[in-house]
């Protein structure tokens, strides 16, 4: 009797684990590392936001050959220790095959490890630090621009504004640092004499000091990178130490909306370096799918100041199907493999990786668009 039970109880739980393995094998899991929490929690969220649309709209079409996306959610806690745990907990624990990742380049380059560890890909959202794709991890794919990319692409701006003389007050991590650095060289290049590269602590709320060194300078431009929730701040505070300068944000993670809504007239007259312009959809690479984005977008009531942010992570899981598709399975390495093949029209430019890095151990770089916008009366519009 008691051998019967057992020989029953084992074929249920053969019948249950069939069942199980069959729901798992029409669903495609993909990682998703963004910091939901902390400091610059407004961006993760906004980039998730951006995720989830896409993944909708791929399951609305039938999936990926048939199979349901399903993202599993990470939160690095705006922390790059973090960042790191939360690229292992998605590979180990919820077995993802890629990984959408991971806003900041300081949170980037601590999971990056993980990936080389465990052979995981990942595609770089927004993350600008040079060294991601120059350190030889042929697990990364960054579909956002380089701080070089962005200087050399901002370059043709600096003789129609006129900058003769520009400080550059930026965020003490590997973002900001590189984002001086690569700006430095290229307004040298151009002839413009580079002042005072002043720094500022992620965290900080107080940066009067930083910007009182910038007022006793003769500077007529100055370039300023962080989160959006700093920028905020320093505009305020630039405006109430009364700093005269054309004020120039790089990065592209500055939504000139939130601007509006929360620094008011601190932010008229400012502006700031974008990979995606929402108020002129037509301006983007594929102006069709750029307009259904913003529509869709609005239609979830999501903050509108996140479109800047929400495109990120939009074209990144778009591009992470595509390999998928092309893969024609959820396996790390064939995805990998497939990434290098991947050409489509992304909202910010057409997403095609170019090798970048020592020889054998290439990482991926496509080249995205960039766009100069400018605050004006309350609005948005591209500077020519």
């Amino acid at each position: 009797m008691k051998e019967s039970w057992l020989k029953l109880n084992l074929l249920v739980a053969a019948a249950c684990f069939s069942v199980a393995a069959a729901a798992q094998s029409n669903v495609i899991k993909i990682g998703v590392n963004q910091p939901l929490t902390g400091v610059v929690a407004a961006s993760g969220n906004f980039v998730t936001d951006g995720a989830r649309i896409a993944a909708d709209e791929i399951n609305a079409k039938g999936g990926i050959n048939g199979a349901k996306v399903q993202l599993v959610i990470e939160d690095s806690k705006s922390n790059p220790t973090e960042a790191a745990n939360a690229t292992e907990k998605l590979i180990v624990r919820d077995k993802v095959p890629v990984i959408l990742g991971a806003w900041s380049s300081t949170y980037t380059l601590a999971a990056m490890p993980k990936l080389m560890e465990y052979k995981v890909p990942m595609v770089v959202e927004t993350s600008g630090a040079d060294k991601i794709t120059t350190s030889g991890n042929p697990y990364v794919f960054r579909i956002c621009p380089t701080n070089d990319m962005e200087a050399k692409s901002f370059a043709r701006h600096v003789g129609p504004l006129n900058i003769r003389k520009a400080d550059l007050l930026v965020v003490n991590n590997d973002w900001g640092r590189g984002s001086a650095e690569s700006f430095q060289r290229m307004l040298e290049g151009k002839g413009v004499k580079v002042g005072r590269v002043v720094t500022m602590d992620a965290t900080a709320q107080d940066m009067t000091s930083q910007l009182s060194q910038l007022k006793g300078t003769d500077a007529d431009t100055l370039f300023v990178t962080t989160a959006v929730e700093q920028l905020t701040l320093v505009l305020k505070q630039i405006q109430s130490l009364g700093l005269k300068r054309q004020i120039i944000t790089l990065g592209g993670s500055q939504s000139p909306d939130q601007l509006i809504e929360h620094a008011g007239s601190a932010a008229a007259g400012t502006m700031h370096n974008m990979m995606f312009a929402p108020w002129v959809p037509d301006a983007s690479a594929d102006p069709a799918t750029a307009r259904a984005f913003v529509a869709e977008w609005s239609k979830r009531n999501y903050d509108k100041a996140g479109l800047t942010e929400g495109f990120r992570g939009y074209d990144g899981i778009r591009t992470i199907a595509a390999a998928i598709a092309k893969a024609g399975a959820a396996d790390p390495e064939k995805i990998r493999a497939a990434l290098w093949d991947i050409d489509i029209a992304g909202l910010t430019g057409r997403i095609k990786c170019e090798k970048v890095g020592p020889q054998g151990r290439e990482s991926g770089q496509s080249t995205p668009n960039t766009y100069l916008v400018k605050i004006e009366n309350d609005k948005v519009g591209i500077v020519n």
